[in-house]
């Protein structure tokens, strides 16, 4: 029996761990569940599952949580801190850490220091201080295991060629809703038209992040952490078709690819479940379904989100942090209607060019870096200052 906290239980992530755990109820048991502000989900995620503790982000909605769970032996807490007990709560064994953005960093710092193995789904935890993260996860011997299909797919790849060096990784991207479009399709694009992922369903965030190939860009960033590369092991596909879900190749010349529907179950059940594969009723792929696999170069002049997050990536220091920050206040701004599709693009730009540079940042500097980049993003989707002031934060 695995004993599982799940952060960010209400979203898409959560959501189908959930159906994992709930498929297999003799091999997991949820020791944690927390949401940020869909209370009512939450509830009923607690009264299935019977955690020994729920966190409510929201703490507006905390004393809503605590009423409808007082006939339970679950505990209701609210706030960061909160979240963080969650993530170190004595009982699991495991940490799913599935929230979306920056603000993962801490419980996954406070669950790797309690010695939880952890099942990533939030990316931005490796972008914004992926060294961090990693020094801090082999002094405590904690395994850091991908749920993102690309990075499950390399992770798999991989298993069993510990001594055998990379020469290079290929992350396959859909390519997204806009694939194919030049820059001047791109001005006029809309919300709706931005959330219509052909391939995934997925959140509002990680959606947008897709359709700009920012999230490609985030998934680049965490690669290089994740598997200990150099950016030029690194490079991106279009693969329209999302059945290879990403590729190795060695020093001889020969390529693993992990291969399958899309489905995001499948890496969530190969993370909770890992080292061992256990048997699931997921639809199973059809080759004749898929008569012909194909392939096309990322297009990072169009979309220039993928583009920056190479530069930031080859930079380092704190730059991945600053691309991090300025594109979650972008993508929010963009979902709002108070900026084009093309402007999010701009808006992180400036902000590279206009917030201090720290080559060797400290956790602290990450967090002040995080703070001050919204800060000036935010003035720039206002329109507040203009983009090309040359303003250090």
């Amino acid at each position: 029996m695995k004993n599982i906290s799940i952060l960010g239980s209400t979203g898409s992530i959560g959501t189908q761990a959930l159906e994992v755990v709930k498929a297999n109820p003799d091999l997991y048991k949820i020791s944690a569940l927390t949401a940020q502000s869909n209370a009512d989900l939450l509830i009923k995620q607690a009264l299935e599952f019977l955690p020994l503790m729920v966190v409510i982000g929201d703490e507006g909605q905390y004393l809503k949580v605590k009423a409808e769970l007082s006939s339970t032996p679950v505990k209701v807490l609210s706030g960061e801190d909160a979240l963080c007990e969650a993530a170190s709560i004595a009982e699991a064994d495991f940490v799913l850490t599935a929230v979306v953005g920056a603000v993962g960093l801490k419980p996954t710092i406070a669950a790797i220091e309690a010695g939880k193995d952890i099942g990533l789904a939030n990316k931005e935890t490796l972008v914004v201080a992926g060294d961090l993260i990693t020094a801090l996860a082999k002094q405590h011997g904690v395994r850091i295991i991908p749920v993102d299909s690309e990075h499950s797919a390399i992770f798999q790849c991989l298993v069993g060629e510990e001594n055998n060096p990379i020469e290079k990784i290929y992350l396959t991207a859909s390519g997204g809703p806009f694939r194919g479009k030049d820059r001047a399709f791109l001005t006029g694009v809309t919300k709706a038209e931005a959330l219509k992922h052909p391939n995934w369903v997925m959140g509002a965030k990680i959606t947008i992040d897709s359709a700009s190939l920012m999230n490609k860009g985030l998934e680049v960033i965490e690669a290089k952490w994740l598997f200990g590369l150099e950016p030029d092991q690194i490079d991106v596909i279009v693969h329209p078709q999302s059945i290879i879900h990403s590729l190795v190749q060695f020093n001889d010349g020969s390529m693993k690819a992990q291969m399958g529907l899309p489905d995001m179950k499948l890496p969530i059940h190969y993370a909770l479940a890992y080292p061992q594969r256990i048997s699931s009723d997921f639809k199973r792929f059809n080759f004749m379904d898929y008569p012909e696999l194909t392939f096309a170069q990322a297009d990072r002049e169009t979309f220039r989100n993928l583009d920056l997050a190479f530069i930031v990536m080859r930079r380092g220091g704190n730059m991945p942090c600053i691309i991090n920050a300025a594109n979650e206040v972008v993508v929010n701004a963009f979902l709002q209607g108070q900026i084009g599709f093309l402007q999010m693009s701009d808006v992180i730009e400036a902000c590279m060019d206009n917030i201090a540079f720290i080559a060797e940042p400290s956790l602290n500097n990450y967090l002040e870096t995080d703070r001050y980049t919204r800060i000036f993003a935010g003035e720039l989707v206002t329109k507040q200052v203009n983009y090309n002031q040359n303003i250090k934060y």
